[in-house]
């Protein structure tokens, strides 16, 4: 049941006829430009830190530091999206008409 609850939001949303607003396009084409590593590697480099700064004595700078992973690995998919099934693809087939 699950999956044909699934398949029908599936090709709603395929099948939906919408465009992104002026910002949302604005923040993909800015965000496509990187790659996708950044991010990850950002989420090393904040791993790290925290990892640092614990074995320093900054506990709370730790914690504050240490919950940086997440967003930037979220960033990091968010841009894997855009590059893959953002605004661009509709406009690349509108451009190849």
């Amino acid at each position: 049941m699950s999956n044909d609850f699934t398949g029908q939001i599936s090709e709603k949303l395929k099948s939906a006829d919408h465009t992104e607003g002026k910002v949302a396009k604005t923040i993909e084409e800015q965000t496509a430009k990187l790659p996708s590593d950044v991010f990850l590697w950002a989420a090393i480099a904040s791993i790290g830190a925290s990892l640092t700064l614990k074995l320093m004595g900054h506990k709370h700078t730790a914690l504050f530091v240490g919950q940086w992973p997440a967003p930037f690995l979220l960033l990091g998919l968010y841009n894997k999206i855009v590059k893959v099934a953002g605004h661009d693809q509709k406009d690349d087939e509108s451009n190849h008409s």
